[in-house]
């Protein structure tokens, strides 16, 4: 029987009406695109936030707008994002067969499933994906950006970076393989003390120096894998946008970070 992930924040974390919704993506992408170097590389990889649109919707845009390039091209899209809510050992896949949204439904990447099946650290647990909005919230955004893909999603709970970054290798591919980590940064801190937070965990990734903790990050498992692969594949990240939630939705008392990187494919090292 077909199992089906269905939505579980939309018309909370995003609009729960298929028109709406797709206005409201496109609307954030076409003014990401005001301004951004068009003739970019279409990035290897990309970490974008995962709160409600109103709150990261753009500052996520800003990376997704990189991606029009690669609309034919990228055909596998594997997306891991923190869990929040059922704890996990490893990374979690959903034992689904398609994820629903309201612009339609995606179809799992059984392939790569079955690639990954020889790995101690894959496991499978609807539950870790049954409530979990960190990969949902990416979804309308792929949609949109990109015409015909298959999704390899992972709910990643208590993993080391080399556990992470071994699931990336096996699955890296070339351009048809796009890499989607969902992360916010500093939680609940006061709008100043999150801007030296955040701007101290940008640093470390910008250096690709994996050993962000959770409050710098709550998707920090997942990227710091992605960072040990970035090192190792040579790719280069590029800060998109740096913002909290005092910026766009919210009150400066107790604010949640956002990030977009691109990460796109280095000059060789030439010895």
């Amino acid at each position: 029987m077909h199992q089906v992930r269905h939505p579980t924040v939309a018309g909370a974390f995003y609009p729960g009406q298929g028109q709406v919704l797709s206005n409201d993506v496109t609307t954030m992408l076409a003014k990401a695109r005001v301004g951004a170097d068009t003739a970019a590389e279409v990035p290897k990889a990309i970490i974008v936030p995962h709160a409600g649109y109103v709150y990261s919707g753009s500052t996520a845009a800003l990376a997704y707008a990189r991606l029009s390039a690669g609309r034919k091209t990228i055909r596998r899209v594997v997306l891991l994002g923190p869990v929040h809510r059922v704890p996990v050992r490893g990374l979690a896949l959903p034992g689904a067969d398609s994820f629903a949204t309201p612009l339609g439904n995606i179809e799992v990447d059984q392939l790569a499933i079955a690639a990954l099946s020889a790995l101690h650290q894959v496991v499978v647990s609807p539950a870790a994906h049954a409530l979990e909005h960190s990969l949902e919230v990416q979804l309308p955004f792929l949609q949109t950006v990109l015409e015909d893909f298959k999704l390899v999603p992972l709910a990643v709970g208590d993993a080391s970076p080399a556990e992470v970054a071994q699931v990336l290798d096996l699955l890296w591919g070339g351009p048809e393989t796009l890499i989607v980590i969902s992360s916010d940064l500093s939680h609940f801190l006061p709008y100043r003390a999150a801007q030296a937070v955040d701007q101290e965990t940008v640093q470390s990734i910008m250096d690709l120096s994996g050993s962000l903790t959770h409050k710098q990050a709550c998707g920090g498992t997942p990227v710091n894998g992605l960072l040990l692969a970035a090192k190792r594949h040579h790719l280069q990240p590029h800060l998109l946008g740096l913002c909290n939630s005092g910026d766009t939705a919210g009150d400066k008392d107790r604010v949640v970070g956002y990030a977009s990187f691109a990460f796109t494919q280095g000059p060789s090292d030439v010895h």
